[in-house]
């Protein structure tokens, strides 16, 4: 339910957002691609650029250069929709890049240039603590928590976002090149685990985390923590399965060509937030969660249509669309090859 004066609950996004260099070319290394496509990304930011596009309210706390890059993310999240009072600018360091290798079978690589970059400096005090305290919904990741002072951030604007009442979605995403090494991946990670409300994780994080290449209901059930309302695990094209304190399933997903899966696990999470923000107990109920994962699949099959992130998160009604019409699906499956060497828009 909105609030009393009919205002959506606002779901604050912590953490970084920089710029994906996609290779024009699929399945070949760096080296070898021809070009590439400049794309705006960085899970925390994508997240809240999903909501705004699915009608949501959305705002992005983190730190960019004060570079044309930094400037032209910013502008981005505005275009978008995204309340952008959180955003700090240091002009001693550079917007972070990272340079995503598309596979053949539309999986990614990445080599990033963040040596530091400015999502890393982040000061505590330089949080906007009044926006953080007005969520309903607090979402993070963990690259945040790699180096100081973004890690101290980090734990002040989840205490913070906590003590006022928000529930906190936590992503991993993992990119284990960015850490020193997977037992200290490992350690910071799990080191918030017990905060958090909702966790998603996908299958290669479950497998990370567990150090199990068993995928079963056992393994996702080893990372839950008596606090948590919803554990999620993300199975590509085998759709997700879910767990609550009362039930849990599975929800199948949607059948495309997959392009480029970039963004598709940030178009799921925010497609959720935004369905629950305003009627949390949407999580107490397994028929209307299952609806809304179904939607939430939705969202995420779409995105891996087209190349980069942000360019390819749908709008509400392209996401009803998709699943009201089963020709629209099929031309998705059919046509979406054709956006393969298209730049984003």
């Amino acid at each position: 339910m909105a609030s009393s004066t009919g205002e959506k609950g606002l779901i604050v996004s912590f953490g970084e957002m920089l710029i994906d260099f996609v290779p024009t070319v699929s399945g070949v290394s760096l080296s070898e691609s021809p070009g590439f496509l400049k794309a705006p990304g960085g899970a925390p930011a994508n997240v809240a650029i999903a909501v705004s596009r699915l009608g949501g309210r959305a705002a992005f706390v983190g730190k960019l250069g004060d570079d044309d890059f930094g400037h032209m993310l910013a502008g981005i999240l505005r275009k978008n929709g995204v309340d952008d009072q959180g955003i700090n600018f240091d002009k001693g360091a550079r917007t972070a890049l990272a340079f995503v290798t598309l596979r053949s079978d539309g999986e990614r690589e990445f080599m990033f240039y963040r040596n530091p970059s400015a999502d890393m400096l982040l000061r505590p005090d330089e949080l906007n603590l009044e926006l953080i305290r007005s969520a309903k919904v607090f979402h993070y990741g963990s690259i945040s928590l790699i180096t100081e002072p973004c890690r101290s951030a980090h734990m002040k604007a989840m205490e913070v976002a906590k003590e006022a009442g928000a529930l906190l979605s936590y992503d991993p995403n993992l990119r284990e090149p960015l850490w020193p090494s997977p037992e200290e991946a490992r350690t910071q990670i799990m080191s918030i685990w017990d905060k958090a409300d909702i966790i998603k994780v996908s299958d290669v994080e479950l497998e990370f985390l567990t150090e199990n290449k068993t995928m079963d209901d056992k393994t996702a059930m080893s990372l839950w923590h008596p606090n948590l309302k919803l554990l999620l695990v993300t199975l590509g094209e085998k759709g997700c399965t879910y767990f609550t304190k009362n039930f849990h399933g599975s929800v199948e997903t949607f059948l495309v060509d997959a392009i480029d899966t970039t963004g598709a696990g940030d178009s799921f999470v925010g497609a959720l937030l935004k369905q629950i923000v305003d009627d949390q107990s949407v999580l107490e109920d397994e028929a209307r969660l299952r609806k809304v994962l179904r939607f939430a699949n939705a969202c995420g099959a779409i995105t891996t249509t087209k190349k980069g992130a942000i360019p390819a998160l749908p709008t509400d009604s392209e996401a009803l669309s998709f699943l009201k019409d089963k020709k629209k699906r099929q031309t998705y499956l059919k046509f979406s090859k054709l956006c393969c060497t298209a730049p984003p828009c």
